[in-house]
């Protein structure tokens, strides 16, 4: 995939079809590395599922053998320099599945983190009715977002409405400050 985000709604689509409640994505940088995460609290993966799921011709698609999400994510992090970790649980009291990719964003093969803010308004548009969290640090400040927060401010209005997808788009694309 060309941009970071692009994997982000992959993998995140997956927590979604993984029944999560609540999803996690965190993008922390400091000056060398980036690190991405994405944690749910979905049903999780069995260990045998986790142990392949980054090769490409393991998937749970009906519509074609192959899924490229992870093995792109976990190639693009390894041309850096850098590496994917995944760990997933079905067990009962704590259940979910956490990717975690880092770059080295000095490297010439690092790709771009692309439209992030894009990336979310299409997750809250398409699942308005799960929870996400979203933290981007860097050393120059932060930018949330907690659509159980919105939930909260917002009453009864939709979190897919026009407008409030609006609000989000300019939030997170509004530059990286300290609070």
């Amino acid at each position: 995939m060309k941009e970071l985000s692009l994997n982000i709604l992959d993998v995140a689509k997956n927590s979604v079809k993984a029944k999560a409640s609540l999803i996690t994505i965190q993008i922390i940088e400091d000056e060398k590395w980036r690190t991405l995460t994405i944690a749910d609290d979905g049903c999780g993966m069995p260990p045998e599922m986790v142990a392949t799921v980054t090769d490409p011709f393991t998937t749970t698609r009906k519509t074609r053998p192959v899924g490229m999400g992870l093995p792109l994510l976990k190639l693009a992090a390894e041309q850096t320099g850098g590496e994917l970790k995944i760990h997933s649980s079905q067990a009962e009291e704590d259940h979910g599945t956490v990717v975690t990719a880092t770059f080295d964003k000095t490297h010439l093969d690092c790709v771009p983190l692309g439209d992030y803010a894009g990336t979310m308004v299409t997750l809250i548009q398409g699942s308005p009715d799960i929870d996400f969290s979203f933290l981007y640090r860097t050393p120059s400040g932060e930018i949330t977002l907690e659509t159980a927060q919105m939930r909260e401010i917002l009453g009864d209005v939709p979190l897919d409405t026009p407008e409030v997808l609006s609000w989000v788009y300019e939030s997170l694309s509004a530059p990286v400050e300290n609070p």
